[in-house]
């Protein structure tokens, strides 16, 4: 397996594991400072590896058409693992994280029926932006937690900052939408430039 497939593979098994360790402290009463300082490093991880794969199959001049599925997949699964954390946690609504799933998983579908014809659809700079987005909101996310787990600020300086970390989460879900209608425009002049 190449070192870029086998980096994008580490997201699947960490994100799993990043799920658990969020909902330690709900379940087994683990110190939430503790466990977020365990988060912070393993969300860096995640966002290294991601950064990674892709520059090191550009670098190494090994792009296939496997990676080109398989590192969307890997990012699909580990910021939807990520973000349902923070959903749940009520860092945003319940109806924005579903705008975000049916989004990945509409990628997904998009991508499967073009490998079908016989083409791809790599990740474009507003998708790329798209993530950024997402990982500024639930590090933003995390960064909460962390000052909420000291209780060193008044809970209404902590709600300012939810409220900041929500209108993140709005733009990235925004987004995400625009540049979900930007891929089918390109899956549809691609399909027809075949016709």
């Amino acid at each position: 397996m190449k070192i870029s497939n086998l980096l994008s593979g580490v997201r699947i098994v960490l994100a799993p594991f990043f799920l658990v360790l969020f909902f330690l402290p709900r379940w087994y009463g683990a110190d939430k400072f503790i466990i977020t300082l365990i988060l912070i490093p393993l969300f860096i991880l995640l966002q290294i590896t991601d950064y990674l794969d892709g520059k090191i199959a550009r670098t190494t001049n090994t792009v296939t058409d496997f990676g080109k599925h398989f590192d969307p997949f890997c990012d699909a699964l580990a910021n939807l693992t990520i973000l349902f954390c923070f959903m749940y946690d009520g860092f945003f609504p319940l109806l924005l994280y579903f705008i975000i799933l049916y989004r990945e998983f509409g990628i997904t579908f998009l991508r499967m029926i073009a490998s079908q014809h016989s083409f791809a659809i790599p990740a474009k700079m507003g998708g790329k932006v798209k993530t950024v987005l997402y990982i500024c909101a639930a590090g933003f996310s995390l960064f909460i937690m962390l000052i909420e787990s000291t209780a060193l600020f008044s809970s209404q300086v902590c709600h300012y900052l939810r409220m900041v970390n929500l209108v993140l989460y709005c733009l990235a879900v925004l987004l995400s939408v625009i540049t979900f209608v930007d891929y089918l425009r390109e899956y549809r002049k691609k399909l027809h430039s075949q016709v």
